[in-house]
């Protein structure tokens, strides 16, 4: 289009744009302008009616006419622009108005186009790694930690569905990169399972009462998982401050996964050991796995 270099009004005097109908039931976009804006659209539409008048959107110094509507009658802050429009075409109409209306041009860090059946199918490919990853977590902490192991594997899925829950909440849109972040937080959380375990075993190797072995083992954990997860939670929000797209999705769940994780495998865990032995006044030994003792040539099961 070969347009004439008058400016009429710029984008930071469009208030609303929206897509709507006209009278004869035709798509149309509805814009308003301010006060100022309508001003001069008032004075030139007055003296320019019957001729076109063109809407440009400008990126980065290049100029795109977005569309060209004929002036019919003296406009104001409020006018109406319809034509051979469909409703879609108003919407995005509408929508590129808006988007001109902004203070700062809009720049594409990121472009991603992705049919419906392989984004379905990687989505897909994500759930099954989150649940192979789960199994295969669940049977070593059943082999290796026995009865602890079990209740191991009951926090983890505790912390996974308080993760959903979470996300659910926020009405977060669980993309790839958030799938990988689920996978990555399991192994974050049973690495939390492992030290309390190990600990307890620590104690129990000493000489300690099964009770005060796991009173002690939860305590003097605790300490390792908090500094651990903090450090962790410090790259997780250095990656949601700085990051975008993707990445930014990623941190969001990596954080939250880290605070779940810390809930259930000390709280939740810790209630559950406490809830099956805690009954038990004479307690002689707990299923825990083998006990290597220093100096001993076999080892003793607990």
């Amino acid at each position: 289009m070969v347009l004439k270099k008058q400016v009429i009004f710029t984008g930071d005097r469009i208030e609303s744009a929206s897509a709507g109908f006209d009278q004869n039931q035709r798509p149309s976009v509805n814009i308003k302008l301010d006060a100022q804006g309508g001003r001069v659209l008032r004075d030139v539409s007055r003296e320019n009616i019957g001729k076109p008048m063109g809407i440009v959107l400008f990126e980065k110094g290049k100029g795109e006419v977005l569309t060209v509507a004929t002036i019919q009658s003296e406009l104001g802050s409020s006018f109406q622009i319809t034509g051979s429009y469909s409703t879609e075409a108003a919407n995005d109409l509408a929508l590129l108005l808006r988007a001109g209306s902004l203070a700062a041009p809009m720049e594409i860090i990121e472009e991603r186009t992705i049919g419906p059946s392989l984004g379905a199918d990687n989505i897909q490919k994500g759930f099954d790694s989150v649940a192979y990853g789960f199994g295969a977590i669940a049977v070593f902490m059943m082999l290796y930690y026995m009865l602890f192991g079990v209740f191991s594997v009951a926090a983890l899925g505790i912390n996974l569905l308080l993760l959903v829950a979470v996300l659910s909440m926020l009405q977060a849109t669980l993309t790839l990169p958030g799938i990988a972040a689920i996978a990555l937080v399991l192994g974050m959380a049973i690495d939390a399972n492992v030290l309390i375990n190990e600990r307890i075993r620590e104690e129990l190797r000493g000489g300690a009462s099964p009770q005060m072995a796991i009173a002690v083992g939860f305590d003097r954990a605790w300490a390792t998982i908090l500094d651990s997860n903090v450090t962790t939670l410090i790259a997780g929000l250095a990656l949601l401050a700085f990051g975008s797209g993707p990445v930014r999705g990623f941190a969001v769940v990596h954080c939250l996964g880290i605070l779940t994780s810390m809930f259930s495998a000390v709280f939740f865990n810790r209630g559950l050991v406490n809830l099956w032995y805690g009954r038990k006044k004479k307690l002689q030994s707990v299923a825990i796995g083998q006990i290597w003792k220093p100096g001993a040539d076999t080892p003793v099961a607990k």
